[in-house]
């Protein structure tokens, strides 16, 4: 059987990588392209068999290829670039010399010269989304009289933030890029979690008293999300 990384390799012009992931609840084949990171996932039933599903993606070649040639290509951050922080548009500086990165007026001032702007860059949002989300939850969370675990930050792909049975919190860092609202809506989504694992309607009500309006972030997220995805930071 195929796990969900099993990966192969669809002929053509250019050839296109597909991720098999046979899942237990499928009935159908399904094709997918990521909008975050332009992952081609093809989704089987548990029994289906692979030749057939292969010939299903190849039947789909061309569609899989324009929305590929549609995704905008990763901006590389370095100095004089425009960078969403917070929902504002900062213009990134990379002055020699030392000193502590920090925000002057409309600009991300980065010491140190342009060569390491974007490693820079990424270390100061992200002590800014630590920073933030921590705040963000300890006022969500006293407000429903309740503790959480510990409060992990990634670069993840497929959620923006994450609670465990045992409390412990996850969010992807680059929330930071987005409105302070959209953060906020975020860490009361996973906080929620600590009073209701689900997605029911209790859940949601909970998610309204700590966030009354919640709908218009998390709308934000959905038609917006992805676009913070296109940023990259180097290694």
């Amino acid at each position: 059987m195929a796990s969900s990384d099993d990966i192969r390799i669809l002929p053509g012009d250019p050839p296109v990588t597909l991720t098999l992931r046979r899942s237990a609840r499928a009935r159908r084949l399904s094709l997918r392209v990521s909008r975050l990171d332009g992952r081609v996932t093809l989704t089987l039933p548990a029994r289906a068999p692979e030749r057939g599903a292969l010939a299903f993606a190849q039947e789909r070649a061309a569609w899989i290829r324009e929305a590929l040639a549609r995704m905008p290509a990763p901006e590389t951050v370095g100095e004089g670039m425009q960078l969403p922080v917070e929902g504002r548009i900062l213009t990134l500086a990379a002055p020699p010399g030392r000193g502590a990165p920090r925000i002057e007026g409309d600009r991300l001032i980065l010491p140190g010269g342009p060569a390491r702007a974007g490693i820079r860059a990424q270390a100061f949002l992200k002590a800014l989304a630590r920073e933030r989300l921590a705040a963000a939850c300890a006022r969500h969370t006293a407000q429903l009289g309740l503790r959480h675990g510990k409060l992990t930050l990634r670069d993840t792909r497929s959620r923006w933030g994450s609670c465990t049975a045992a409390g412990h919190l996850m969010f992807s860092w680059r929330l930071i890029l987005a409105p302070p609202s959209v953060l906020d809506y975020v860490a009361a989504h996973e906080v929620a979690h600590l009073a209701r694992m689900d997605h029911s309607p209790a859940f949601w009500a909970v998610v309204a008293r700590l966030m009354p309006g919640y709908q218009t972030p998390r709308a934000w997220l959905k038609h917006e999300g992805q676009n913070l995805h296109g940023y990259h930071f180097g290694h």
